[in-house]
């Protein structure tokens, strides 16, 4: 499962530390390049809602190796594209394909997180973030190296092929919710259930929208900030978004451990206290140093919220895991995708210092809502962990 993960991170960081290669190689402006992009979002939410209905009928550990295939080779795209349809046409295929893995593969970790008894979902977080340097990594020496995007992406995708194939033995077999208790069918008699997402469902959706978006801004503003507001030389603004991730990949790592001892309300709780204090220091105190370790303590703060979002999700309603998770992952994409543009129209207007405040704030607030992550029916304070059956390790 690690490998999945893994995988799906050094796509994605492989894909963006060749943009400026790629956008030269198809002669586009930066109005044009933003119009490409949206191939990568539209493609993305579409096939996550289609990944989730194939992942509830025939299984996540089923589905999952086939999509990281497409999802491998769609990497290859857009280092032949020369034009902006053919960008947007390639990076709709590579949104696609991300979306397609993403799905199933928190599914499948949520079903081995079952089967285990215990929290593992922060550690195959993790793995995405070890990912994705990896990715950005091997971006960086490949350009340094004078290997065009077009190289770089058969290499990465034809290397990330091989590790596809060869994890898929350990997936777990069979439909995901034949594990579920038979208590998460409607009762005989009853109206069967909604199509339409429940209102905690929702809830998810808008806690795991608000803490991609504080991830979003800090992707593309915290260098911005660094560098234009406050004066940091290129060297150390560059350094903001680094330490942001290396905080989240050390928060996923410890995360497991601390849902496991505290609970998923204490954890998601103090998270988003934290994410919102560290940002809003960083905005307070406006010096490089103290942004820079703002940056880093909001990294560490957002680490373990969508992890247990993605957890919740799955275990509220096993029998349709894959479309909730679909429908909650798309409108996390959402704030991921759409947060930096917001943020960046309120920076034009009142500064970027007021425009950061924004996802300050949105942490705050999942903070203050964690409690809808306690499963329902279970009683106990927010730092009491939660009481699971004991299951056979898988």
């Amino acid at each position: 499962m690690w490998a999945y993960f893994f995988l799906a991170g050094m796509i994605t960081a492989t894909w963006a530390s060749r943009i400026p290669a790629v956008k030269s190689q198809a002669g586009l402006d930066d109005g044009a390049l933003s119009v490409a992009l949206l191939g990568l979002a539209v493609g993305a939410l579409a096939a996550m809602q289609v990944a989730g209905r194939l992942s509830d009928r025939f299984g996540s550990g089923a589905v999952m190796p086939v999509a990281a295939v497409l999802g491998c080779l769609s990497l290859a795209g857009p280092g032949h594209a020369a034009s902006l349809p053919a960008l947007f046409a390639a990076l709709f295929a590579v949104g696609a394909g991300h979306g397609l893995i993403d799905v199933p593969m928190n599914v499948h970790a949520a079903r081995v997180e079952r089967g285990y008894g215990r929290p593992v979902m922060a550690g195959f977080h993790a793995a995405f973030s070890i990912g994705g340097f990896a990715g950005a990594g091997a971006g960086a020496l490949a350009a340094r190296a004078g290997l065009g995007a077009a190289a770089t992406f058969w290499i990465t995708a034809l290397a990330l092929l091989v590790l596809a194939l060869a994890a898929r033995g350990p997936l777990l077999p069979g439909r995901d919710h034949a594990e579920a208790p038979a208590a998460s069918a409607p009762p005989r008699g009853r109206r069967p259930r909604s199509p339409r997402p429940s209102p905690r469902i929702v809830c998810y959706g808008l806690a795991a929208l608000c803490a991609f978006l504080a991830e979003g801004s800090a992707l593309d503003w915290s260098s911005v900030y660094l560098h234009d507001d406050l004066g940091a030389s290129p060297a150390l603004a560059a350094a903001a978004f680094s330490v942001f991730s290396a905080m989240m990949a050390a928060g996923r790592l410890a995360g497991d451990r601390l849902s496991a001892r505290f609970g998923p309300v204490a954890v998601v709780r103090t998270g988003g206290l934290l994410a919102a204090a560290g940002l809003g220091a960083g905005l307070l105190v406006p010096t490089p140093p103290v942004a820079l370790a703002g940056f880093a303590v909001l990294g560490l703060g957002l680490s373990c919220i969508v992890p247990q979002v993605f957890t919740a999700t799955v275990r509220h309603d096993p029998g349709r895991a894959g479309r909730n998770l679909g429908f909650v992952a798309g409108v996390a994409y959402v704030g991921l995708l759409s947060g930096p543009v917001v943020i960046g129209a309120i920076a034009h207007l009142a500064g970027l210092a007021v425009g950061l405040a924004v996802p300050a704030v949105l942490a705050l607030a999942v903070g203050a809502g964690a409690t809808v992550l306690r499963p329902a029916g279970e009683r106990g304070g927010p730092g009491e962990a939660p009481r699971r059956p004991p299951a056979p390790t898988p």
